[in-house]
């Protein structure tokens, strides 16, 4: 047995306070919820739902994408940060959404749009990240929320810190099989990236 799991007590009233005492090495696959309170004792504790694990981040200096695959099937949510992200030209930084184990991106389908200061931009090939100008830098994050089966949300504000520019950012896509990677990339596939950090929070 990997520990002790000693229920002193629980109650259905919500008045009483139900305790638990783990002493080590206890493994919950989902979120656990005894009565009115949670008290944990001891380490070795390993949670593998309902926390937030974070990528290992990416230095977006080269290249025309970035990629992060191996996306567990059981996440919900995807946080995807930059961090004074910068390319070497004008096309839009998009996000694309990518199904098995060997990735293939959705190019097209998306159903969003994008507002760089108050001028608004269709786009159906990937999420709206930021509008890039050449030598300028963004910060931010596009969250993305399952909603249902395989079925995506997005949103988002990007910024940058080295032109008065604000991007804010809106789009869905149903994909054809659970979500494995995410790429982020330019709408003209050429323009490349030249400086800063990106990287992801798995929920």
């Amino acid at each position: 047995m990997a520990g002790t799991i000693v229920v002193d007590r629980i109650e259905s009233d919500a008045s009483y306070a139900s305790t638990i005492n783990v002493a080590s090495n206890i493994t919950f696959s989902n979120t656990v919820y005894f009565g009115n309170t949670v008290t944990f004792f001891g380490t070795g504790l390993a949670f593998e739902n309902s926390l937030i694990t974070s990528g290992t981040a990416v230095a977006s200096t080269s290249g025309t994408n970035i990629d992060f695959t191996g996306i567990p099937s059981n996440v919900k949510r995807i946080t995807v940060m930059f961090q004074s992200v910068s390319t070497s030209g004008t096309s839009i930084v998009q996000i694309q959404l990518g199904t098995g184990a060997t990735p293939t991106y959705t190019t097209s389908g998306y159903l969003g749009a994008g507002s760089f200061n108050a001028t608004e931009t269709l786009l159906l090939t990937g999420i709206t990240v930021f509008d890039t100008v050449a030598s300028s830098s963004f910060n931010g994050a596009i969250t993305l929320t399952n909603i249902t089966g395989n079925s995506w949300v997005a949103t988002g504000v990007i910024a940058s810190h080295s032109a008065a520019s604000i991007s804010h950012s809106a789009a869905a896509i149903s994909l054809g099989a659970d979500l494995t990677a995410i790429r982020i990339t330019t709408v003209n596939g050429t323009d490349t990236f030249d400086a800063g950090t990106i990287n992801i929070l798995l929920e």
